[in-house]
């Protein structure tokens, strides 16, 4: 990798890659940034999750015990649930057959379930930072001294009540006054701190606006978005008040629509022309996401804020959902199927919002060294600073990457979830979906695939 601090290359178009060597050789430096930061803690999750990955029954059934692990009050529903689960499956492996027979025998299907609840715990912990924004302080300054920012996650996938949207709303709220509260004895990080065009807020908070209103309906958007936005502008007003910033995520491409259209709306009205700042996320296996991207873009010149609109694109969490839904309608599915096709227009995506900076601030979410030395690549290739690209990774997957760039002196967050184990469950299905599939990097990564070849262009 070129130092970050060196003088830039020469600017060019948005539709000019740059050169397959240059990529290469910064994979090559993270790859060896990594090397340098893996825990042994990670290396056993890591192990615990490939022999689960490697057996797609014993993998299935797992999946479907955490799923219910919540609702199960005793180690006798435990065992009675895994029991089940095990006895529909016809795990492959040795570790697989043993685990169904020590579910299945009578004298140790109490410990086999306690040990597997033990093992949802470990994974959640893993996965889910803390229960709540002040217990996540410690952890999170932990991090700002190691050189890395984070975005809290209130877990929530959504409310099917008034109460239970407004009880989120205060939960952002008060998520924002202890935030705030807690960073102010942080030592200065001038990396995480500004960019070439302006500073950048220590507090960073993702929503969710299905969490924010029950009243989400694809066929009346509009009555979901009155809604959102009466409990999302005073979480606007106190992010400004605070200088944090605030992040609305995407979710399933059912609410995606009413999202955006809400976001935009509510940031183009006078009272938040100059603040907070705010981002929203473009998920780049969505077939249509340059659309998408054509009508963020349209907006930014119509409605330009002060600070700019943040775009965090990511690759998509909900790939499997996408997919179930379209086939079981009939509709033509609309993510991309295969990894490559993603990862090509996670990388013309990456090329167009650089290219638009400093209208927009740019986030890139991978854990694909690939997609993150491409990007930074593009970001030299088109004249940028190093502080104006933003890399984010997940925690519990992402936790070494982010040490090794943090480490290269690239400015680098992680996005932390906070709650209990049931709001969390969904978010914690999905990671491990995104861990153990087939095509996933980490995985390629961990099996041993060359390096040269996870970095050859998708």
């Amino acid at each position: 990798m070129s130092d970050p601090r060196a003088p830039l290359a020469q600017a060019a178009g948005p539709a000019e890659g740059p050169a397959q060597e240059q990529v290469l050789a910064l994979g090559r430096r993270i790859e060896q940034a990594l090397a340098h930061t893996r825990s042994p803690a990670a290396r056993l999750d890591d192990a615990l999750m490939r022999a689960a990955a490697g057996d797609e029954e014993l993998r299935r059934a797992l999946f479907r015990f955490v799923d219910v692990r919540p609702a199960c009050r005793t180690r006798r529903e435990l065992g009675e649930h895994l029991a089940a689960l095990l006895s529909e499956a016809a795990p492959r492996s040795a570790s697989g057959r043993l685990a169904r027979w020590l579910s299945r025998a009578p004298l140790t299907r109490f410990v086999a379930a306690g040990v597997a609840g033990l093992a949802a715990q470990r994974l959640a912990r893993r996965f889910i930072l803390a229960g709540s924004a002040q217990d996540a302080l410690p952890a999170l300054g932990s991090l700002w001294r190691e050189g890395v920012g984070a975005s809290l996650d209130l877990l929530g996938e959504e409310s099917v009540s008034e109460d239970e949207a407004d009880a989120y709303a205060a939960r952002c709220e008060a998520a924002l006054d202890s935030l705030a509260a807690g960073v102010r004895a942080w030592a200065p990080r001038p990396v995480l701190e500004a960019d070439s065009i302006g500073v950048l807020a220590r507090v960073n908070l993702s929503v969710k606006v299905t969490a924010l209103t029950p009243q989400i309906r694809p066929d009346a958007p509009r009555r979901g978005m009155e809604d959102a936005l009466g409990r999302l502008r005073p979480i606007l007003r106190r992010a400004r008040e605070l200088q944090a910033h605030v992040h609305v995520d995407m979710e399933s491409l059912d609410s995606r629509e009413t999202v955006l259209a809400l976001v935009l709306e509510l940031l183009a009205e006078p009272e938040f022309a100059r603040g907070p700042s705010a981002g929203i996320v473009l998920q780049a296996y969505l077939r249509d996401s340059q659309q998408e991207l054509d009508q963020i873009l349209e907006w930014v010149a119509r409605a330009p804020r002060e600070p700019p609109l943040t775009i965090r694109l990511v690759k998509g969490a909900y790939w499997d959902h996408e997919v179930v839904e379209a086939r079981q309608h009939g509709w033509a599915v609309p993510v991309f199927e295969s990894r490559a096709e993603c990862d090509r227009n996670f990388e013309s995506l990456t090329r167009r919002l650089l290219a638009a900076h400093p209208d927009v601030r740019v986030a890139l979410g991978s854990h694909n060294l690939r997609s993150i030395a491409h990007g930074i690549a593009c970001a030299e290739r088109l004249g940028l600073s190093w502080r104006d690209v933003e890399l984010q990774v997940l925690r519990g997957l992402g936790d070494d990457l982010a040490q090794a760039l943090a480490h290269l002196g690239l400015r680098v967050r992680v996005y932390c979830p906070v709650g209990d184990l049931v709001e969390g469950m969904a978010y914690l299905v999905r990671r491990m979906l995104e861990n153990t599939a087939n095509e996933s990097f980490l995985r390629s990564r961990a099996q041993g695939t060359p390096l040269d070849q996870l970095l050859a262009a998708p």
